[in-house]
């Protein structure tokens, strides 16, 4: 591509650098200059623009960043028509956005005329949200770079893991002290928490905060068909033998993680029963803002596994806002 000024009688078929504007003429960034534009301009004064010519075997910006949209686009992801070197890339439904950083890196180091922009891997989307552009900088690229830019990945790095498990489960633990209305404020913070998702509480039950009542709690609900249960306690879990991760081993469950490296929701319980997902939620998950548990609850409403591995990779961006709500603030003691 050539890129520089040329004699406006001898513009015509070139493409417009610039917007150019003059009486009875004008040029359009980024188009192709009619012959008589070029004619016009010129007349008008305008003896020389800034114009690119195409080289032989270069590839126009909306048809390079077309087709390296097309390929990056996985499942669940919809690429829009391009325009101005743009194509931006649409969720089909209510889901998580799904990327892998390292094959959107490996795009973005072929060439500096190419680009890929995506959302942050995991966030939650709505259908008909953007999650990511692909923007080509110049007025077309080489076909070599773009060659090797489709190249760099061997399956799309970015697709969307739509919502699919929509039975609630719900386990509030209870002491004295615990208002009635604290937890109907949380049943509904949950159920407003859910709504864009599709899944709501099918089950609910409040019970002693103590591990045999738990235990029956958790089993009841799964036996009366949730998908998922979160299990709200009275008190914060303190360690992996306290009364919730004890009533979830009593009832034939598995503890797999105690703690995550985000704050607010530090002190969350990720466990299982049977195929069933159980949720120790932390205390700031009786708030609407957003803490750790989102970060897990999505993506198992998502159907994605969550591991202690990509648990502790939550760490960097994981200081979130403070909650004012919180038992122990940050500046009081340790987050919840």
């Amino acid at each position: 591509m050539q890129f520089g000024p040329v004699a406006t009688r001898d513009s015509a078929g070139l493409i417009a650098a610039h917007t150019v504007r003059a009486e009875g003429a004008s040029l359009k960034k980024g188009r192709p200059i009619p012959a008589e534009e070029a004619l016009r301009l010129a007349e008008s004064g305008i003896p020389e623009i800034l114009a690119v010519r195409l080289d032989p075997g270069d590839v126009g910006e909306d048809e390079a960043a077309a087709r390296l949209a097309r390929h990056l686009a996985g499942e669940g992801l919809r690429p829009e028509a391009p325009f101005t070197g743009r194509c931006n890339l649409f969720a089909e439904a209510a889901g998580v956005f799904v990327a892998e950083p390292a094959g959107i890196d490996a795009v973005n180091a072929v060439d500096e005329a190419i680009t890929v922009a995506t959302l942050p891997a995991f966030r939650p989307v709505a259908a008909g949200e953007m999650v990511a552009t692909v923007k080509i900088i110049p007025y077309a690229v080489a076909a070599a770079p773009l060659e090797r830019a489709l190249g760099a990945v061997t399956a799309p790095p970015m697709r969307l893991a739509p919502y699919r498990l929509t039975r609630i489960g719900v386990v509030s633990t209870l002491l004295p002290g615990l208002k009635p209305a604290t937890v109907a404020k949380t049943l509904r913070v949950l159920a407003e928490r859910l709504a864009p998702t599709g899944a709501q509480i099918v089950t609910e039950t409040r019970v002693r905060h103590e591990a045999g009542a738990v235990a029956a709690a958790i089993a009841g609900a799964v036996t009366e068909g949730a998908e998922l249960v979160v299990v709200f306690g009275a008190s914060a879990i303190a360690d992996r033998r306290d009364v919730i991760p004890a009533g979830l081993e009593a009832a034939g469950g598995r503890v797999e993680q105690f703690g995550m490296p985000v704050d607010p929701g530090n002190l969350l319980l990720l466990g299982a029963l049977g195929g069933v997902p159980v949720i120790g939620a932390p205390g700031c998950a009786r708030s609407p803002k957003e803490n750790g548990f989102d970060f897990v609850l999505h993506r198992l409403l998502a159907g994605l596994a969550v591991t202690r591995a990509d648990i502790v990779r939550l760490g960097v961006g994981g200081l979130l806002t403070e909650i004012p709500l919180r038992g122990q603030p940050r500046s009081g003691g340790d987050g919840v």
